[in-house]
């Protein structure tokens, strides 16, 4: 059976920061019939994350990183993390009407071949769009990123950056969770807002408003024992200075080099000698198999209403790529997702 196949495509490799003149929407067919014995899935796609990381994967790369890290060909539909509908199935593991997470593309209806790292979706008395959020990727990223690496512990200073990004909310209130003092920055008031009055974190400040020495200080009279990073360039070369002895820096993302030609260099990594800095990157990819721990921690805070989630939702493929764009900008309040299909 033929479906009309609504796809977003990256018409060439990206330089710079993206533009919407740099994805293409187009409309084909797509069929539904699964090879026998393939295993593989038909989907409906429902929810997509448009999540930082794919700007590395819209660049040319001479050498192959691994994973999610591959480069897109352009002319080709885009990948990422989504929630999908199982219509037709060859896998005994996934049937007709399940709901699943994991790479998907950026259309209405994908032929998944290659179900490794996918996950069937356990509840659903929660928005499903959550799975392109807390209950997915972000989520996971948040929770290894601080309780796997930060060692954190009660009375800590904790300091998010993109604090009301999908997983900077998040690693906030885990923080929280443990009885830190959690400081965030964001890219407008209203974010800061956000931070501090949705999250509860206990102090916010927009960056763009300055972020040096003078600033730090005013927001960390005691310095900082955990900085979890996710943005990279100079606001990483700042707060090196204001690490406390033994601080421990955890690097979750550095979106702010992903649209440079070349990266910001960083001056002051002296301190981690002179302040005994632990600075540790990671990817959540390396931890799947402490998903279902994850998913019954956050589930269990969510119905109890001790986690909360913010997304910004645009609807439809053809918004697709302006939602992408704009994380870039700090359009986005929260998550950023795409709806494509309503179940």
């Amino acid at each position: 059976m033929l479906f009309p196949n609504k796809q977003v495509v990256l018409k060439n490799y990206v330089t710079g920061y993206p533009k919407e003149s740099d994805f293409e929407v187009r409309t084909t067919s797509v069929s539904s019939d699964i090879p026998r014995g393939s295993n593989a899935v038909f989907v409906k796609n429902l929810y997509l994350g448009c999540d930082p990381y794919m700007r590395h994967r819209m660049s040319a790369h001479e050498s192959k990183d691994v994973s999610l890290l591959l480069s897109f060909t352009p002319a080709s539909v885009i990948i990422g993390l989504g929630v999908s509908k199982v219509v037709k199935s060859e896998n005994p593991e996934f049937k007709e009407g399940d709901y699943v997470w994991g790479l998907t593309g950026w259309e209405e209806y994908s032929m998944i071949l290659n179900l490794d790292g996918h996950f069937k979706i356990k509840y659903t008395d929660v928005p499903l769009s959550y799975y392109a959020g807390i209950l997915g990727m972000p989520g996971l990223a948040a929770y290894i990123g601080f309780y796997n690496y930060s060692s954190a512990k009660e009375g800590d200073v904790v300091y998010v950056t993109s604090a009301a990004g999908g997983v900077g909310q998040l690693v906030g209130q885990f923080a929280k969770m443990m009885g830190c003092r959690v400081v965030g920055s964001a890219s407008t008031n209203e974010k800061v807002d956000l931070v501090k009055g949705k999250f509860g974190f206990d102090d916010a400040f927009n960056y763009k408003d300055g972020h040096d020495s003078a600033v730090l200080k005013r927001h960390f009279p005691k310095g900082i024992d955990v900085f979890f990073d996710n943005v990279g360039g100079d606001m990483l070369n700042q707060v090196l200075l204001h690490m406390n002895l033994y601080g421990r820096v955890v690097v979750s993302g550095m979106i702010s080099q992903y649209n440079l030609a070349e990266p910001d260099g960083i001056r002051n990594l002296f301190c981690l000698i002179t302040k005994r800095v632990e600075m540790k990157g990671f990817s959540e990819l390396d931890h799947r198999a402490k998903y279902p721990d994850y998913l019954e921690f956050a589930i269990k805070n969510i119905r109890e209403q001790k986690l909360v989630f913010v997304e910004d939702i645009a609807q439809g493929l053809e918004n697709a790529a302006s939602a992408f764009v704009g994380i870039f900008h700090g359009r986005n309040v929260g998550k950023q997702i795409i709806c494509v299909a309503n179940d």
